[in-house]
């Protein structure tokens, strides 16, 4: 194992289980939630506690309780000292992964040695927000729920590229790249039945940390284990009713869920590594972001992946695990057909997507450079790719190498 001084390592991660909108991390605070995944992550290296040098997690919302910087929040709350900065980031979906991103450039650059980079998300506490009057006695004031989707619209914006929701623009791209409703279903499946395989071996345990949870009024328990995923079968997903057109094809079952979670990693530099005589689980390489039409958020893996393949002359070949956001089936069906790969390969989402696992926004990226990290430590693979689409119309790409 060569460890250069300016490389990036992953020293080790850990998340919260996944939570059901509304489920068993619906009473958590998302700053409470992202300290107490720290707090676990620093028990297992108590040594390296005082050497941090800054915490970084992603979040999308930060409209309620994740406001004013909920990084320094749950930084502060995790017990950290005080004199340890913090920064949170946001590109909606991919707010996890450019945690990940922007704290290996600091580390890169020899501005940081060792950093905490994650994401966190609480969708089931997502408030309502409300316009100010745009005169005095104004009665014409707007309600927005804050969970998911635009709010506060430039009329300018949505006259030149639209203002579609979400599920539209996965309706947009299925129909541009001709993704029928059977192969949305039938990935879908095959999302669910790799979650539930994983479950049942391990595989997703190793990343968790139990919380204890209060679930009601009297009641904590612990939190272990991800309750998204659903038993389910193609019939019960082709029996679902389009969920934004009547003769649409995207629907709850060929979606990505709403959910609630947090996941931190441990970033070092290689000069940290050698000093302490670190073992890492892997490398962070090279990455890559690009804007694609809003209309077709959905396609942001392909321009950006376009642009890391042109960057670090890697080829598609290369990786031996290929971790997509499962938005919704059919962006990433769509890119999977401009990529010339099978929805079926054994090297996309080996252990299930997003469809079957859930998308708390912010903390999703850093699940996925989390998860294939692990996944090539434990088959003894090379190479990764972790990419994303992105709402208003990107994509974020990132390499993880196995040491």
């Amino acid at each position: 194992m060569t460890i250069k001084d300016d490389g990036v390592y992953l020293i080790d991660g850990t998340r919260t289980a996944i939570g059901a909108y509304g489920g068993s991390l619906a009473l958590t605070r998302p700053d409470d939630m992202a300290a107490s995944i720290i707090r676990a992550l620093l028990q297992r290296h108590p040594e390296s506690e005082a050497d941090v040098d800054e915490v970084v997690l992603g979040c999308a919302n930060q409209a309620g309780e994740d406001n004013r910087n909920v990084a320094r929040m749950a930084a502060l709350l995790s017990g950290l000292d005080q004199g340890v900065p913090a920064i949170t980031l946001n590109r909606l979906c991919a707010s996890g992964l450019d945690a990940v991103i922007y704290a290996g450039a600091k580390i890169k650059s020899g501005l940081s040695d060792l950093v905490l980079a994650g994401g966190v998300e609480s969708m089931s506490r997502a408030p309502y927000v409300m316009s100010k009057g745009e005169t005095p006695f104004d009665k014409g004031i707007k309600l927005f729920d804050t969970t998911l989707g635009w709010r506060f619209v430039n009329p300018q914006l949505a006259q030149r590229y639209g203002s579609d929701p979400l599920g539209i623009t996965a309706e947009n791209v299925a129909q541009q790249y001709r993704i029928s409703r059977e192969d949305q279903d039938n990935f879908a499946l095959a999302s669910q039945q790799k979650a539930w395989r994983a479950i049942e071996n391990g595989r997703l345990a190793r990343e968790i940390t139990a919380l204890d949870v209060q679930v009601d009024r009297k009641t904590r328990q612990s939190f272990a284990q991800d309750e998204f995923p659903r038993q389910t079968t193609l019939q019960k997903l082709q029996a679902l009713k389009p969920a934004f057109t009547p003769e649409g094809s995207v629907t709850a079952g060929n979606a990505s869920g709403i959910n609630d979670g947090a996941a931190v990693l441990l970033l070092a530099s290689g000069r940290y590594v050698k000093r302490k005589s670190l073992q890492p689980l892997a490398e962070i390489g090279d990455s890559a972001s690009a804007g694609v039409a809003p209309a077709l958020m959905g396609i942001g893996p392909i321009a950006a992946t376009e642009r890391l393949l042109a960057r670090t002359g890697f080829t598609l070949n290369d990786f031996d695990v290929i971790e997509i956001n499962e938005a919704f089936a059919a962006q990433v069906l769509a890119t999977l057909q401009s990529w010339r790969i099978d929805f079926d390969d054994t090297r996309v989402n080996p252990n299930g997507g997003a469809i079957a696992l859930g998308h708390p926004l912010g903390m999703s990226g850093a699940r996925l450079v989390l998860s294939s990290a692990l996944e090539l430590h434990t088959r003894q693979l090379s190479n990764a790719l972790v990419t994303m689409c992105v709402g208003v119309g990107q994509g974020v790409s990132l390499v993880i190498k196995a040491l």
